[in-house]
């Protein structure tokens, strides 16, 4: 047999102690590590005193409810769209959603056009040395979280095309905004590639 070499053990340089192998690391750490005298809990089905009551008020046990009288559902808003057969949620095709999202920010954008009193919309992506009010939701230009230096105007389907614009936030005194927030703002792109927000018009 050959000699194996045993490492010495200094007060400099001491022997690493290697933690009991039964153990795993994550079992260290796990509830049931802080919680040892724990029982464990009864099984439901062999539960005892279902149906019992526990707690009542009043006099209101062994009263019968019954309802008089017929009930009318009354459909609210155009034929076309209300549902009138079974379908999937959330297995909308990718279309329809669009289409609905883009109505929803036409819908947002006339109420804040007739809130603020604007005169109209204008293109985001086309360059413009004067100031111009434009129409959009502000969205993110990567998958982090918004701050100033990444916040994108994705433009309306009418004006904009649904082009996408950074936006420059320097020139505002204060805002508050969300992924997928409708807004209007004013102000400059020279460039067509990013705008100089001066203000912010929000219901």
């Amino acid at each position: 047999q050959g000699s194996q070499k045993r490492s010495n053990s200094t007060p400099e340089t001491p022997r690493p102690k290697r933690a009991p192998s039964s153990r795993s690391p994550y079992g260290l750490f796990s509830p049931g590590s802080f919680s040892l005298s724990v029982t464990p809990s009864q099984k439901y089905s062999s539960r005892a005193g279902r149906g019992e009551v526990v707690a009542s008020f009043g006099t209101a046990q062994g009263l019968a409810w019954s309802g008089r009288g017929g009930c009318a559902v009354k459909l609210f808003g155009c034929p076309e769209e209300n549902l009138t057969k079974p379908y999937k949620f959330m297995f909308q095709k990718a279309l329809d959603v669009r289409e609905a999202l883009a109505g929803r920010v036409e819908e947002l954008g006339e109420a804040l056009r007739l809130h603020h009193g604007l005169d109209g919309f204008g293109s985001a992506a086309l360059p413009a040395q004067e100031p111009v009010t434009v129409l959009g939701q502000i969205s993110c230009d990567g998958n982090g979280k918004l701050n100033a230096k990444s916040v994108l105007l994705v433009g309306d389907r009418e004006h904009s095309v649904g082009a996408q614009v950074p936006l420059d936030l320097s020139e505002l005194p204060e805002y508050s905004l969300f992924p997928g927030q409708v807004v209007a703002l004013e102000g400059t792109n020279s460039t067509g590639r990013r705008m100089v927000v001066s203000k912010l018009y929000e219901v």
